[in-house]
């Protein structure tokens, strides 16, 4: 097969152009961005024109905030796999001694998107000896059946999703089972649902949910009452602990995961309002195909509290 010299052409762009890019979207917009680099917001605009100059195509959506175009999130994501690159290299320097050591900034953090329920009982445990080494992470919260998009869109190196199908460049480990048991406080389950959850009353209970992408309750609540479809009155607390205590404050049924409600449970202030059904949620671990010390280290850490923590998945 023939190549012309057009097909061997890698293009070169600015580095510090790039920096602008992910930093314009990660803080919503160019003027938060100038002041984290440390420049004019004009000098931002200018590297950013020549960008998209040099990828001959606009590369972002003037919105508010401001969104990358498809050839946006590839450069963003290209960007980002450069920090993590950069990041093991100080880290090996560090490690010879050398003076080109040094600790990474807040550009070169580890983003991942984590579901809320994980970051309430087991990913905080896992993770805390790495930030105590100096691990600049961030943590990017959303439902189970959502991080994943943050980890096509380029956003985040890795993510812990519900869903199992790799994306091209990256690598998938299942983490485990986290069951989820629907809960309500004692007195509120006396007073609305004496005998438990059923096809009688659920349609007239409120329920806490995470957020409106959230199908969890609808689909346990049908599940575990033998329906087809169902339709509940939902309020919405975006936070695990924010469902926790909105349950023990009597604001509905929640669905919350059993290590965080067993404690409850035995105590009786919450009870099980679906005799004993539980929900079983598989978990996986997706993260960018790269040969990083960080991103493995990381990697290993997640698999191995996961592995210890949650329920292994069934045959």
């Amino acid at each position: 097969m023939n190549f012309s010299r057009h097909d061997c052409t890698v293009r070169h762009f600015d580095p510090f152009a790039l920096e602008c890019l992910a930093t314009v979207v990660e803080d919503g917009g160019f003027e938060r961005a100038a002041q984290r680099l440390n420049v004019t917001q004009s000098a931002v605009s200018q590297r950013l024109r020549a960008l998209e100059t040099a990828a001959g195509t606009v590369l972002l959506e003037r919105t508010r905030p401001v969104r990358p175009t498809p050839a946006g999130v590839l450069l963003i994501k290209h960007t980002k796999q450069l920090r993590l690159l950069r990041g093991d290299l100080d880290a090996d320097l560090s490690e010879l001694g050398g003076d080109a050591g040094r600790s990474r900034g807040e550009e070169e953090r580890i983003s991942i998107a984590v579901n809320a329920d994980s970051i309430a009982t087991w990913v905080m445990d896992a993770l805390s000896p790495l930030v105590q080494q100096g691990l600049p992470l961030e943590m990017i919260a959303d439902d189970q059946d959502f991080t994943l998009e943050w980890l096509r869109s380029g956003q985040v190196m890795g993510c812990i999703t519900a869903l199992s199908q790799a994306l091209r460049g990256c690598a998938v480990t299942s983490l485990g089972v986290m069951p989820y048991v629907c809960v309500a406080q004692a007195e509120f389950a006396k007073k609305h649902a004496p005998h438990g959850i059923s096809p009688q009353n659920f349609a007239s209970l409120p329920f806490v949910a995470f957020n409106r992408k959230d199908d969890l309750h609808a689909d346990f609540v049908a599940q575990s009452l033998g329906l087809r479809h169902v339709r509940l009155r939902q309020r919405y607390v975006p936070s695990t602990e924010g469902q926790l205590r909105a349950a023990l404050a009597g604001w509905g049924a929640t669905a919350l995961p059993l290590p965080l409600a067993q404690s409850y449970l035995r105590s009786g202030q919450l009870v099980d309002v679906l005799e004993g059904k539980r929900w079983p949620v598989t978990l996986y671990w997706h993260c960018w195909s790269l040969p990083s010390d960080i991103l493995k280290r990381v990697s290993e850490a997640l698999v191995s509290a996961a592995h210890a923590k949650l329920e292994p998945p069934e045959a």
